[in-house]
């Protein structure tokens, strides 16, 4: 059945205090973001009532409402017509609105676009590289051998989809290039250049770098002889992001300051060329040992604290990612999951993730079971599916924050699937789908142990809920 989007624009622009009251709108995967000039015109109680409106609530300076992954492009356009708002994206939105928010919601906004637009070429590879440890295991579907030794005609079928799984971690800085330069407004195309230069056939694996210092020392590494008075390390930064992440950030400054400067006559031959030799210089001679050294800090930092308290480091992060969410700061854990995969092999971080969405899912699949009214029970069952396979706005905000307690039950069951994972060490080879599918990007060898903390995490939010819910007087949910 087709739905009436223009409808649901109009019952929206009146419940946001009207049309004079919006300013600006943009839409991620499953958000409305809205700049309102005063949220408190805003009437919570009728945008509740809307069909496809599955929460809502103000954070960042920016109004924001759940309505869903596809429908929320729909609403948007029914919006835009409606209301002859320019369409702008979540960056330019942000950017609109940075002077209402402090210093460290500035810098997750930072990482937030510039990991948001990169992160499906992510996530692909993930799961090609955890469809490849699944072949290439050992004992994992034949005994003592792998899919690879047990079947050789599969080499090639390996080799392709190896190919095509390391792609995006190998050229991670070019990607990180493009979406940074973007992000502080210099050009994407010189972005992407430097990112390149950084993983350049010519410079030195960044994998193989941690090799050659332990078995040689620095003097093992090739150099950059400049005059004979300066030298420069011929060391690539495959895989890592804060050093094209600073690089990108100087080169815009760069690159801006040159173009309010030079004669327009000659800006094409003069600008490029100086912006990617002064940013290249900076990048491999300063930028790039420093954030390299630094990001090896952040990790052991984070692997140290782990390791000191891994229960209380499991229950924690189980306790809290799901807040984290509802801030926005959970965008911060990607950078951290890429540098934890760059220097240590793999994340603890993002299988910990899967256990948040995982319980979300199970909480409001569980309102499914149990509620008697209609509407709950629709956006229920569609919340929860969303849930099990990652996004999952639709679930907190629609279903379990409106009702506290299954909130709180998802809590408990990330938290204990977090304790379980981080006391077994179990890591993530890649990003991946942050549900169901999840075990694909887990270690090989991991798999069993993450499979039994997925149930966990499913299970205790699902029965905890029910079992609330018979205790606790609810519309809607007393089973009599």
């Amino acid at each position: 059945m087709s739905h009436d989007y223009a409808s649901t624009a109009n019952q929206l622009l009146h419940s946001l205090g009207g049309l004079d009251n919006v300013e600006q709108a943009a839409h991620c995967v499953t958000r409305l973001r809205l700049s309102l000039k005063d949220p408190k015109l805003v009437d919570g109680a009728a945008l509740g009532r809307i069909d496809l409106v599955k929460g809502s609530f103000h954070t960042g300076g920016l109004y924001q409402v759940v309505i869903g992954p596809g429908e929320v492009e729909k609403v948007y356009a029914a919006l835009r017509e409606q209301t002859g708002l320019a369409a702008l994206s979540i960056a330019d939105l942000k950017q609109q609105s940075a002077v209402k928010i402090n210093g460290m919601q500035r810098l997750v906004r930072v990482l937030s676009d510039v990991f948001m637009p990169i992160l499906p070429a992510l996530i692909i590879a993930g799961l090609l590289m955890g469809v490849n440890n699944l072949i290439g295991a050992q004992g994992m579907f034949v005994e003592n051998k792998s899919l690879l030794e047990a079947y050789p005609s599969l080499d090639g079928v390996w080799s392709l989809i190896n190919l095509m799984a390391n792609t995006s971690f190998v050229f991670l800085p070019a990607l990180v290039g493009w979406s940074a330069a973007k992000r502080f407004g210099g050009s994407e195309i010189l972005g992407i250049v430097l990112g390149l230069m950084l993983v350049h056939p010519d410079l030195l694996n960044a994998w193989n770098y941690g090799k050659i210092v332990a078995g040689m020392g620095a003097e093992g590494l090739p150099y950059f002889d400049i005059f004979g008075w300066f030298k420069i390390e011929k060391v690539g930064y495959q895989g890592q992001i804060l050093p094209i992440l600073l690089a990108a950030y100087v080169m815009s400054i760069i690159e801006k300051w040159l173009r309010a400067r030079v004669p327009n006559a000659i800006q094409l031959l003069v600008v490029p060329i100086t912006t990617i030799v002064v940013t290249g210089v900076l990048a491999l001679a300063l930028i790039g040992p420093v954030t390299r050294q630094l990001g090896i800090v952040i990790a052991e930092a984070v692997v140290a604290l782990f390791d000191f308290a891994p229960l209380a480091g499991g229950a924690i992060f189980g306790l809290f990612y799901a807040p984290l969410v509802i801030s926005g700061m959970h965008h911060m854990f990607l950078g951290v999951d890429l540098q934890l995969i760059a220097t240590q092999g793999g994340t603890f971080i993002w299988p910990m993730i899967v256990m948040s969405n995982l319980a979300q899912g199970s909480a409001a699949l569980a309102v499914f079971r149990m509620t008697r009214n209609a509407r709950d029970k629709s956006m229920a069952s569609t919340s929860a599916v969303s849930a099990y396979f990652g996004i999952t706005e639709p679930a907190m905000f629609g279903i379990n924050l409106r009702y506290k307690y299954p909130f709180y039950a998802a809590l408990i069951g990330s938290m204990l699937g977090g304790m379980i994972l981080s006391l077994n060490k179990v890591l993530a080879s890649a990003i991946g789908v942050g549900g169901l599918p999840g075990f694909i990007s887990i270690v090989p060898q991991f798999i069993p142990i993450f499979i039994g903390a997925m149930a966990v995490a499913m299970l205790v939010p699902f029965f905890l809920t029910c079992a609330l819910s018979n205790r606790i007087v609810r519309p809607g949910y007393r089973v009599a």
